[in-house]
């Protein structure tokens, strides 16, 4: 299986899951392409999986790999679409699928350059495991064989519960000092001008509700300094979550700026309310759904264009309530919940049941897999294009 980074990581473990339910003798080895993906691989995979690094897409390179591993199936997630793999399993009599397979209108757009080459790619694949029917529209455009497309549902639904049902909730109070009764304001991926936007409805915030915590996480590490300033600024007292390694410092400030990686989805578990950014500025949005999953309301900007069906589950759900344009709109919705616990609470639930329904679908891409494989199931129902 292969899998570019954490994103893809995160999806190819819950098929990974499956996989090793239907077929428990098999052997899994998983590639990926950035030493981040490889790190993630490690803590997310099953311990017996073999985790290498991905050949460059040139023949020799590939078929030093390939020959190296000799699969029998080369399974690439997402929009891992790479000719020299593909052309390469073929030839070595390899299967090929493609699995959650996802292609945005800007990928179609950059794949009609190359059509011939993509038609020609695409007609060797043995299968599309697509996440929509606009998913599998936009492969059958670029030269996917039309017999060999499947709609089987976004296996990042079963990721983010997956991780929900593992996260050790206690473990995190303890790391940030909290009796579980706090109220908490997380704000998590904020990107540029967005933090001094949640900095001021978190100050009118405190002017009602003056215990509220505050934990700040931005999208990108380099900028935790810059946020220190703004904090600062406020004359708010603030610590570094990586004070707290090593049980070195307890928390005791209000404001806490995350500079450490890989923990924002647990501390979504522990907050009341989320922000999620890269929504008031447009920059395409983060993921909702990691708020949505623990049941509290999560706020987010107009600016949603990369996570467009998140926002769309969500608000199938509970409207446009969770939708903020600026500042003074987050204090007021969050004053709002705050005044009125019993319809956070409602409202929280009625989100993470979104997500929950939409389960499943990595058991779906993990039974193409196995029909690819010539094992089938006899209660086996693959959604055909």
């Amino acid at each position: 299986m292969h899998a570019a980074s954490v994103g893809e990581v995160s999806v190819t473990a819950v098929i990974a899951d499956e996989i090793v339910r239907l077929l428990p003798d098999c052997s899994l080895v998983v590639s990926t392409t950035t030493e981040t993906g490889q790190k993630f691989a490690k803590d997310q995979l099953p311990s017996s999986t073999s985790l290498i690094y991905a050949p460059i897409d040139s023949i020799f390179a590939v078929r030093k790999a390939l020959s190296f591993v000799v699969p029998d199936v080369l399974i690439c997630v997402e929009t891992e679409i790479w000719p020299n793999w593909f052309v390469e399993a073929r030839r070595m009599g390899i299967k090929t699928i493609l699995v959650n397979g996802r292609i945005s209108a800007g990928s179609v757009k950059r794949y009609l350059k190359i059509a011939s080459l993509m038609r020609e790619t695409l007609g060797i694949v043995d299968a599309f495991s697509m996440i929509h029917k606009m998913d599998a529209d936009r492969i059958l455009m670029l030269g996917a064989p039309i017999q060999k497309i499947m709609i089987n549902g976004n296996a990042k639904y079963d990721s983010l519960i997956r991780n929900y049902e593992k996260c050790n909730i206690r473990a995190i109070r303890n790391t940030y000092s909290l009796l579980g009764n706090e109220t908490i304001l997380v704000a998590g991926s904020t990107r540029r001008n967005e933090e001094a936007t949640v900095l001021d409805a978190y100050e009118k915030i405190i002017q009602t509700y003056p215990e509220t915590l505050l934990f700040l996480a931005p999208r990108h590490l380099r900028r935790t300094k810059y946020v220190a300033d703004l904090v600062k600024e406020r004359g708010l007292d603030f610590q570094f979550r990586s004070d707290f390694d090593g049980n070195r410092l307890k928390r005791t400030a209000p404001v806490v700026i995350i500079d450490t990686i890989g923990e924002l989805f647990a501390v979504y578990g522990v907050g009341t309310i989320a922000f999620c950014g890269g929504s008031l500025v447009p920059l395409g949005g983060q993921n909702i759904l990691e708020a949505a999953v623990w049941g509290k309301p999560v706020f987010y900007g107009p600016f949603m264009g990369d996570f467009q069906e998140a926002k769309v589950l969500l608000e199938d759900a509970v409207g446009d309530a969770f939708l903020v344009k600026d500042g003074y709109e987050l204090a007021e919705k969050v004053k709002y919940y705050l005044d009125n616990p019993t319809a956070c609470e409602q409202i929280g639930q009625r989100a993470r049941t979104a997500v929950m329904g939409n389960q499943g679908a990595a058991e779906k891409h993990a039974r193409v897999i196995c029909r690819v494989l010539g094992i089938s199931f006899a209660d086996q129902d693959l959604l055909l294009y």
